[in-house]
């Protein structure tokens, strides 16, 4: 077996300033610091902040008056960041800034009286945040078809958002679908899927010719994960999405495959390693480096916290 270690992959600058925040906040506040919703799509990282004093919440309500709250990677609406001033919270936003411009996006197509419609996962954390900006002006699709259901008032004014962590080749069939049906559509000057959640993506594509099992370590509600199985299937190779390696099972496996190993942007390095480590026991795996590019994208942490 041979092990072909995709490059980039794992952490985000995004989730890297959302981790770093969280700890930030550990240290200087003291537990309990409360979350709103995961920090980032972990099972592990979410766990390991549990232990450690902080609390993940899905209602404001359940946050104590005078707590302190951080609000996660994904965003928040301006319903939930009205209700954290009215129970006087000190808040944290830890907040991805490529999600805060989809916001600044909509707020500023809803101002000038756009129909938006967003491309996104129905319930996802980022997507139920970026609907709060404008919830009287603003459609979600999820698919190609559903364009051709859209009743929108004005079919000139119509503009378009995408979550950040889509698949690209889904995302761009949408747009492309939106622009035939509404040809004066709009979108934002810079595309809204996040650099990492392309990079992954854009690694895979890269190795799937010589790869004969594509082995994602991510959580299963982890969207940017998710596409990238979907990716290789899509060019029909095996794929599986595990959290670690206690998921890994050895009829996935033969002694002669090549084994694509990535990670999304959430999922820690330390558990890519364990997976690997479990490869070259069983399967006696050598591990061959691929990286596609590098990555020096930095976020700077919350003006609460530096």
């Amino acid at each position: 077996m041979k092990i072909l270690l995709a490059g980039p992959r794992g952490f985000c600058a995004g989730v890297n300033m959302a981790i770093e925040s969280l700890e930030r906040a550990l240290a200087a506040y003291g537990a309990p610091v409360y979350v709103y919703h995961e920090i980032v799509h972990n099972r592990h990282v979410v766990e390991g902040f549990r232990r450690r004093g902080a609390v993940f919440v899905d209602s404001i309500a359940e946050v104590p008056r005078g707590g302190c709250l951080m609000y996660s990677a994904h965003g928040v609406s301006p319903a939930v960041r009205e209700a954290a001033r009215e129970r006087g919270l000190t808040v944290i936003d830890a907040t991805c800034p490529l999600v805060r411009k989809v916001h600044w996006e909509a707020q500023r197509f809803a101002q000038a009286g756009f129909t938006i419609v967003l491309i996104g996962h129905r319930g996802h954390d980022e997507v139920v945040g970026t609907l709060g900006e404008a919830p009287e002006r603003m459609l979600l699709v999820e698919t190609p078809d559903d364009v051709e259901r859209l009743d929108v008032p004005d079919t000139d004014k119509v503009a378009y958002l995408t979550q950040t962590t889509l698949s690209v080749d889904d995302a761009n069939q949408i747009v492309e679908r939106l622009r035939r049906r509404f040809p004066r559509a709009v979108g934002s000057a810079k595309e809204d899927i996040c650099y990492a959640t392309q990079n992954r993506q854009e690694a895979v594509k890269a190795l799937l010719d010589e790869s004969d099992v594509v082995l994602v370590v991510g959580s299963h509600n982890s969207s940017n994960s998710n596409r990238l199985v979907e990716v290789a299937r899509e060019q029909r190779r095996t794929a599986r999405l595990v959290d670690d390696e206690g998921e890994l099972e050895l009829d996935w496996f033969t002694q002669d495959d090549n084994v694509l190993v990535t990670a999304g942007a959430s999922a820690p390095e330390e558990l890519v390693g364990e997976c690997v480590a479990w490869l070259r026991r069983h399967f006696q795996a050598t591990v061959e480096a691929r990286p596609l590019r590098d990555e020096h994208v930095e976020f700077p942490l919350p003006l609460e916290l530096r």
